[in-house]
């Protein structure tokens, strides 16, 4: 898989411990049927998200955990905007089906009609943000746990190309406002990478020049 593509599964890309079961009350399907819904309903009135994330990820073959840090941008329908500003600059915009990456002086310009990978993992990133990915039945296969102030939505890959990649996602809601509020991500490899959400603002306005690509 090429570097920026790893990059993008990387940032699905919103747990009690990253390597054992999280404690709390699994929901019956209905139960479990009912919040989904509750999400999704919840979702709806979102029309923008802005805030800090925290980006851990650790690799079989690094011992050291690897954390970024920088701003998360999100407007309805399609538009997200991914800036790492620690340790070093690193930019992501999406915009409806074109994807643009700045890695310092280096920038790439991608198609989501041409490339099936991204275009899977952008509708993985914006189901998650907008809380449809739940209802994903076709491509997952979802079991809610209760943790008492969150929602743990664990969503296994049915789809055979995502499976390729991710073993599950791991989704946190906040049971005040069903935001995310953290994701994991596991990698058939091994590896996983962590995201938390910091000094969120919803439905705040957001200028449209965030999300145009050069």
């Amino acid at each position: 898989m090429k570097h920026s593509e790893s990059l993008l599964l990387v940032m699905i890309l919103l747990l009690g411990s990253i390597s054992g079961q999280a404690q709390g009350k699994l929901l019956s399907p209905t139960d479990a049927q009912d919040v989904r819904k509750s999400i999704s309903e919840a979702a709806k009135s979102v029309s923008s998200v802005e805030a800090r994330f925290t980006q851990t990820k650790e690799l079989s073959v690094i011992s050291e955990k690897i954390i970024s840090k920088g701003d998360f941008y999100f407007k309805k329908e399609k538009l997200l905007r991914w800036e790492y500003t620690d340790p070093f600059p690193y930019l992501i915009i999406l915009n409806n089906d074109r994807i643009y990456v700045k890695d310092e002086d280096k920038e790439n310009h991608i198609s989501l009609q041409s490339n099936k990978v991204f275009r899977e993992v952008n509708n993985i990133l914006i189901g998650a943000v907008q809380g449809t990915l739940l209802s994903d039945t076709k491509n997952f296969q979802c079991s809610i746990i209760d943790l008492g102030n969150q929602f743990q939505a664990t969503m296994v890959p049915l789809s055979p190309r995502i499976k390729e990649t991710l073993s599950e996602i791991i989704l946190y809601f906040n049971k005040n406002d069903y935001t995310v509020d953290k994701l994991v991500m596991r990698e058939v490899s091994g590896d996983y990478t962590k995201i938390e959400f910091s000094d969120r603002k919803v439905n705040q306005d957001i200028s449209d020049a965030k999300f145009i690509i050069p």
